[in-house]
């Protein structure tokens, strides 16, 4: 396998942020065109591979406030392109050349490297962390009929947008399909504690829309984004009496609203539900931190299976830390490989398409299926809580598994 490295040291904002790790609190230019090529590890004396070779384009951050996301996708899919193709880095005795792209967070750079690869050539295209990229990007898939396999980015609305986009990771809806698994939901009242805002709302109407058909009566405290004393909003959590609450909310405010919900007794007698974001949240709770019930899409020690195990091996043995999205960038290369195999190549795009919809197969989650309808990714999704490590600090254990068709999002469209 051979990677080329394209550097873009800008550093924007990025509008949309991904909810599972929104939900915790906080703890804390020009362009480079300057390419540094590496070559992959090769046996002395071992064959060139006898086929052209396939060029893929990864782009998301590595720098900007996505950064560290991106950095963990990229681990995942150095994993799980050495795992599918039996660390030859070839498929079909074709090498694969991928090339990283650091987008910085900005979408217009995005699209424009997106353009700027589809006019060398390249029929493949994998990445992102921001959810807005994510879709800008589906759109010039569309647009210049190349396959896109987005990365972490939770936006429903990447799933079911074209017939050339894919997802690797988990959607928003499937993480308050999670959540909703802490209790049975028909009939009883959850309460959406959000900042009223276009991040808030988003949530309740996720909420709403897949909670609330299930049966749900779903109510919500929306707190002013320039709030900073918290306890008469949770005082009227407890008035309200919910069965489950689900909390949405990211910013500096954070430790300041879980230290309200727990001084007014909220997460004593309410099931508290929000989501476990990557390890640098785990000592973000605080004395909350054993009294919330987390929904995870992943942490190294929820899967035990030997793909997983294999994954944080190679992740660690290159100097990584597998974390939240790792899994992701395996998983793309897992399907990247299986189209190319499938379709002869690159070349035929409708032929890998094809090859992608409908299929199922084990990953480092267990058992994923994408479905052919929407593109959506059916995979298990987890129940986490915090426990204390000895030391001082936090470290995620598994409740229980939930399997993915128990939280499989509506089709889309």
């Amino acid at each position: 396998m051979r990677v080329t490295k394209k550097s873009l040291a800008l550093t924007f904002g990025v509008a949309t942020m991904m909810a599972v790790a929104a939900c915790a609190p906080s703890t804390g230019g020009g362009e480079d065109t300057t390419s540094e090529s590496s070559e992959g590890s090769t046996t002395e004396g071992a064959e060139e591979p006898a086929g052209d070779p396939i060029d893929v384009a990864l782009i998301t951050s590595t720098t900007g406030p996505l950064a560290a996301y991106g950095e963990t996708f990229i681990d995942g899919f150095e994993a799980g392109l050495d795992h599918a193709t039996d660390g030859t880095g070839e498929v079909n005795g074709s090498e694969i050349v991928v090339e990283f792209i650091d987008d910085g967070g900005d979408t217009d750079r995005a699209v424009a490297q997106a353009r700027d690869v589809i006019g060398q050539g390249y029929t493949i295209l994998t990445g992102t962390a921001s959810s807005g990229i994510a879709l800008s990007l589906a759109e010039q898939a569309e647009q210049n009929k190349v396959l896109y396999v987005s990365g972490p980015a939770a936006a429903d609305a990447v799933t079911g947008i074209n017939d050339y986009t894919f997802r690797s990771g988990r959607q928003s809806m499937q993480d308050v399909a999670t959540a909703g698994s802490f209790i049975d939901v028909e009939g009883q009242q959850v309460l959406v504690f959000a900042q009223d805002n276009a991040f808030g709302q988003g949530n309740l109407a996720a909420v709403d829309g897949l909670l609330g058909a299930a049966g749900a009566e779903v109510t919500s405290v929306m707190v002013p984004e320039d709030v900073t004393e918290f306890t008469p909003f949770a005082a009227q959590v407890l008035d309200a009496a919910p069965e489950m609450v689900f909390v949405a909310w990211a910013g500096a405010t954070s430790g300041a609203m879980w230290q309200a919900l727990d001084q007014q007794g909220v997460l004593d007698d309410i099931t508290v539900v929000t989501g476990l974001g990557d390890t640098s949240t785990y000592n973000a709770y605080g004395a909350a931190s054993d009294k919330i019930d987390f929904l995870n899409h992943y942490f190294p020690g929820a899967a035990d299976n030997e793909i997983n195990a294999a994954m944080i091996e190679h992740v660690e043995a290159n100097g990584g830390t597998p974390d939240l999205f790792t899994p992701d960038g395996f998983t793309a290369a897992q399907m990247i490989v299986h189209a190319i195999e499938e379709a002869g190549g690159a070349d035929d795009v409708d032929a890998m398409i094809a090859a992608l919809e409908g299929w199922s197969f084990d990953g480092p989650k267990g058992s994923y299926t994408i479905r052919e309808s929407d593109h959506a990714l059916i995979q298990p999704m987890y129940q986490a809580k915090l426990v204390s490590d000895g030391s001082g600090g936090w470290v995620p254990e598994l409740v229980g598994e939930v399997a993915g068709e128990d939280v499989a999002p509506p089709e889309a469209g």
